[in-house]
């Protein structure tokens, strides 16, 4: 089990980066390259070690995990997390970077939740018992806001990077212009290796005004100019099943479908020259040598000619076929469909069969690959099936659950496979576990995006979806609601007078929505109004605002759990569960909901036990994370335990991603 360590304190390293390799094609105002960094301390949140297979290290620096590796999966801002890895030892460690950015599509990002099981049966005739939609992310910026945050991070991610790494970027027509010119000023342009065409075989309904949208682009770039690659084969798509059909035509008396081909090939030595079975060469010889012809007719690779003037061709067979070499136009490759058994109901998500292709054709066995955008957690679930060593992390508390739980199902059933001598390598063991991190605590724990939907509706605020900077409107005055995660601080204060000043005609008000200010923001907010006669300040604090109500009321979930000890083993037992958020999501009364939903576990999404809880850190020991979506958890379960008193923890974390603690020394 993972000890626990007292956190350090925040502290700013100095970040030397090289100067960006190409000539800087961009311009926007606030461009200002990365030189400091602050570098805040990881907390060791929770840990799915198989059998303890694995030393879980509490603050991971990349020298301790080299000489026993564990995976790590980060909650926190990206920039911050790479910061992090940065101060620990991963510079220059990084094999390959996949990121799938924000494309700043000007859309809102939606995930459906459904309860598990299936409730078609149950349900009242008119009555919805979806859960709705929970908002993942907003993809609205300002031109230079989006350059400035995608700018520093790939500055970054460049300092991360192997020699040898490399960098392939996610996007779509919105930005692969832009996304091009940073990465050719920052890595360079002669390391500027593909632009990838995915044709996503679903394009958007603009067929009436403009031609529809069918692909992604993905931009690749590496550091160094001894990248790796190893060449990809594909038989899945159009041209490959078109010259499949076209060529081959022929069967053997076993019904194997082959195509003819000639004898030669580049390594044509014309002095090997041999009449094989009274075939005659034709006059510039064979290129393969008689004990060659032998084990090829031995194997029916050879087609003898119906006549004396025809010539001795090869067979080459379908089944042995590996398709035609990859190019950057990637054909084959669907989106994750509705039946698709990987679907996570993830908005963004990317099917493994593309990170699949990325990995294997940019990396080797062992390789280490970072995705700081991880979303559903695609990049990582491709990397733990490749055997590959990754990290993850994102901002998203909802996409940590969501990944956690899916990295969880994939490395149990591989654990499972190598416990029954399937697989004999010990040392796949390494790739068994991980540890979920947070990198600087956030004060709301709920999804950042949901709680400013949540702020909008509270206060009444006007969505305009046009403007890339502000929220809204509340009355006549604009709002910008600042990131909840911190408190208004004056550098906030200084973007929004930034903005305004290249807005020389904007005459409204400004109200600003935070969570906590720092002690300067009144007297810089009163400073500024007194000079200001038109774009006035002022603050909603939503926390001591008394003028706007309470703003967060939140109900947690109960569960009543039967934890007790039979000799050397617990008995973990689920009786009821309740979480009040989905019943109000439901719009469903408490006492009406035992005729709606009779199970509980519709409402549990997974369970998660810990069989030695110390209090700080979660070691995941058992995992009950169903396969389907109409799948329902167990409830019931049974662990060793030792003889002395323990603490047992089980974690039930609801369909909305709420987390439930219940201990119990036993």
């Amino acid at each position: 089990m993972a000890k626990s360590k007292k956190q350090p304190k925040e502290k700013e390293i100095s970040i030397k980066l090289e100067p960006p390799k190409g000539r800087p094609m961009l311009h926007w105002f606030g461009k200002k390259p990365l030189n400091s960094i602050k570098s805040f301390p990881s907390q060791l949140v929770e840990t799915f070690n198989p059998d303890g297979v694995a030393n879980i290290i509490s603050n991971p620096t990349f020298n301790e995990l080299e000489k026993n590796w564990h995976n790590l999966l980060f909650h926190g801002d990206n920039k911050e997390v790479l910061g992090y890895l940065l101060n620990n030892g991963f510079r220059g460690k990084v094999d390959l970077i996949y990121i799938d950015p924000p494309f700043d599509s000007g859309a809102d990002y939606i995930r459906k939740i459904e309860l598990r099981g299936n409730l078609n049966e149950k349900r009242i005739e008119g009555e919805d018992l979806d859960l709705g939609e929970q908002l993942q992310y907003h993809d609205i910026w300002n031109n230079d806001g989006y350059l400035q945050y995608l700018y520093e991070r790939l500055l970054l991610l460049r300092e991360l990077l192997h020699e040898k790494g490399s960098l392939f970027v996610h996007c779509d027509w919105h930005r692969s212009h832009s996304i091009r010119f940073l990465l050719e000023e920052i890595f360079g342009a002669d390391n500027f290796l593909n632009e990838i065409i995915w044709k996503r075989k679903q394009a958007t309904s603009y067929a009436s005004k403009k031609f529809g949208i069918a692909n992604d682009t993905i931009l690749w770039i590496s550091k160094g100019t001894k990248f790796i690659f190893n060449p990809e084969y594909s038989l899945e798509d159009e041209n490959t099943q078109r010259y499949i059909k076209e060529r081959y035509t022929f069967k053997n008396k076993e019904g194997r479908i082959y195509k003819l081909d000639n004898l030669g090939n580049p390594e044509y030595r014309p002095n090997l020259i041999y009449e094989y079975k009274g075939c005659k060469p034709p006059s510039n010889g064979w290129a393969v040598s008689l004990e060659r012809m032998k084990e090829m007719d031995a194997e029916d690779k050879l087609e003898f000619p119906k006549s004396k003037d025809g010539r001795l061709m090869r067979r080459q067979y379908l089944d042995e076929y590996e398709g035609q070499l990859v190019q950057n136009l990637w054909l084959d490759i669907p989106i994750v469909n509705s039946q698709a058994i990987e679907r996570m109901d993830y908005p963004t998500q990317k099917p493994e069969a593309l990170l699949n292709r990325i990995i294997k054709s940019s990396t080797n066995q062992d390789a280490l690959i970072l995705d700081c955008f991880v979303g559903c957690g695609t990049t990582l679930a491709s990397a733990q099936k490749l055997g590959r060593r990754w990290i993850g992390c994102d901002i998203n508390k909802g996409a940590i659950q969501l990944s956690s739980k899916r990295l969880q199902a994939i490395t149990n059933e591989q654990f499972e496979l190598n416990n029954k001598e399937l697989f004999k390598d010990s040392s796949l063991l390494k790739y068994f576990s991980f540890a979920n991190y947070k990198v600087n605590d956030f004060d709301l724990q709920i999804l950042r995006t949901e709680a400013i939907e949540l702020a909008i509706e509270h206060l009444g605020i006007v969505r305009t979806k046009k403007d890339n900077f502000f929220e809204g409107m509340l009355g006549k005055k604009l709002v910008k609601i600042i990131d909840f995660n911190h408190p208004l601080s004056l550098h906030d204060l200084q973007t929004i007078q930034d903005e305004l000043r290249k807005r020389p005609n904007e005459d409204r008000n400004i109200t600003v929505v935070c969570l906590g200010k720092e002690i300067q923001v009144d007297s810089w907010v009163s400073d500024y109004n007194k000079l200001h006669p038109i774009n006035k300040i002022d603050v909603i604090e939503l926390r001591t605002d008394s003028k706007y109500g309470k703003f967060f009321t939140h109900k947690p979930c109960k569960a009543k759990v039967d934890i007790k000890r039979k000799n050397s083993e617990a008995i973990i037992e689920i009786k009821e569960f309740l979480s009040p958020t989905i019943l109000e999501r439901l719009q469903i009364d408490a006492n009406l909901f035992n005729v709606k939903i009779p199970d509980f576990r519709s409402m549990i999404d997974i369970v998660l036990i810990d069989t030695n809880y110390n209090g700080e850190v979660f070691n995941i020991v058992l995992s009950d994370v169903p396969e389907k979506k109409n799948d329902l958890v167990l409830c019931t379960y049974k662990a060793k335990i030792p003889k002395a008193k323990i603490t047992i923890a089980v974690k039930i974390i609801d369909m909305l991603g709420e987390e439930l603690l219940i201990t119990r020394l036993i």
